[in-house]
Parts: structure tokens; sequence; C-alpha cells
């Protein structure tokens, strides 16, 4: 049994029941489309962007604009690149199988980043760093990111295999852009809905789903301890503990 098997199966790029790869819902996306408030023509840049579903939005909601979408992961680039395709953006949209640490290109009018920060080596304020470095003077920042909503206790560290250092506060987070040269100019947070559907959709859905539908493979018992596994970590360790704020900031 090959646990890089399981974790392909439950891949997010694979599960066409995930609009977005964070906690999110299309009326919060709305609304940060609408504060990043790209003008017509704009040059937009998402360091990490998985299949870019909120880079094709930004670029849709602004005539002319333009998109790079910076990711690793190959089959999430496929994905986007046939979603864009799909929507007649393929002209406008570009994917690009590259490290988020490494694009080069700058004087973006829109840089956003969701929840990649640990593609950069010094993790969130190395990425604040570089995205503030991507725009150009009184350009904007989208950033999503991790915080505490509240003191992290061990069944939330187990839960997530993390550190209590991992993360910061909220208040710290807006700090760290701040620190970064940049303003913030609206500041929400996943809520509790968001993140149940979006544990619920991802690993532990999809490997469910999986698991029922190939009952006889040799990998569905590994899946099924999988699932499990990630479900007991949510529900009864980080559920509640860990947040997900989303930034828009002006440079």
């Amino acid at each position: 049994m090959s646990a890089d098997e399981i974790r392909a199966l439950m891949s997010a790029a694979h599960n066409e029941r995930l609009t977005w790869n964070t906690p999110l819902c299309d009326e919060h996306a709305a609304r940060l489309v609408a504060a990043c408030a790209p003008a017509p023509g704009a040059r937009l840049v998402d360091l990490g962007s998985g299949w870019g579903e909120l880079l094709m939005r930004l670029v849709e909601s602004a005539p002319g604009s333009t998109g790079d979408g910076v990711e690793t992961d190959a089959e999430a680039v496929a994905r986007g690149r046939a979603l864009a395709e799909e929507r007649g953006l393929g002209r406008c949209v570009r994917f690009h199988e590259v490290a988020a640490a490494e694009w080069p290109e700058k004087g973006y009018d829109l840089a956003v980043s969701i929840g990649a920060s640990h593609a950069w080596p010094g993790g969130t304020s190395e990425a604040l760093a570089a995205l503030r470095a991507a725009v150009r003077p009184g350009g904007r920042v989208l950033f999503g990111d991790g915080f505490w909503e509240r003191e992290p206790d061990e069944r939330a560290l187990a839960g997530l295999g993390a550190g209590p250092g991992d993360f910061v506060s909220l208040l710290t987070l807006i700090r760290q852009a701040e620190a970064a040269g940049l303003r913030p100019l609206q500041v929400t947070v996943a809520d509790q809905r968001e993140w149940d559907l979006f544990e619920s959709e991802a690993n532990i859905g999809r490997g469910e789903r999986w698991a029922l539908a190939h009952p006889d493979h040799p990998l569905h018992d590994g899946v099924v301890a999988a699932v499990d596994e990630r479900r007991t970590g949510y529900y009864g360790g980080y559920r509640g503990t860990l947040g997900l704020a989303y930034l828009v900031l002006s440079a």
C-alpha cells in the first residue's frame, strides 16, 4: 500500500467538487474580488495559484486584464489550463509550472497568494515581502494565510501536525503585512460553515466517496484510515482553532 497513491487519490486537483482549495464560498470570493478592484487592462499574478479559480474571477472582473498563475503542482496547472480554455480565458490567463518563490516578474497591479506562504523558505514574512515586491507602487495584494483563532491545545496541534509557533494571531498577521510595507484595506476570515464545507468536500469527502465506490480496491482500507485520521484531526482537534484570513492590502 503506497501513501503516495493514497494522497494522489485524495488530492485537491482531481476533486471536481472543490471550486476552491481553501475555505471560501462564492459570496465571500465576490467580496474579495470587489475589494481588490482590478482596473481594465490590469496585470495580475497568483503565486501558488492551484488551478486558478480566484485568478480567473479577478481577470473576468476587469476587461482586458491578464493573469499569470504560478504553481508547481502539474495536475493543478493542467486543470487550470483546461478551465481557462473552457471559459474563453486561454489567451489572457497563463499558467506556469514554476515555484512561487522563483517567479521573477514584477510591476503587477495585483498580486495574490492564498494559503501558499510555505512556498517561501521564510514563511509568512518572506511571502508578504515577495508580494510587495511583485506589485507596482499603489498596487494591491490579496494574501490568505492561517492564524490561531484561539490558543491551540495539544489535540489541535496533533490534528494539524503543527507547533504553537507555526501560526500567529490575526492581529500579529496584520502587523506582519504592515511591516512589509502593506496597508490593510479589508480583512475577513473564513467562517465556520466555509471551513466545515471545505473539510467535508476536500480530503475527507473525496476519500470517503472513493472508498464507497471501490470497496474491493487494494487501497480501500488505507484510504478509509486516511479519512478517519483527517476527520479526527479536524473535528477532534483544530476545528475552531485554526483560522484562515484574507487580507486585501495596498502597496
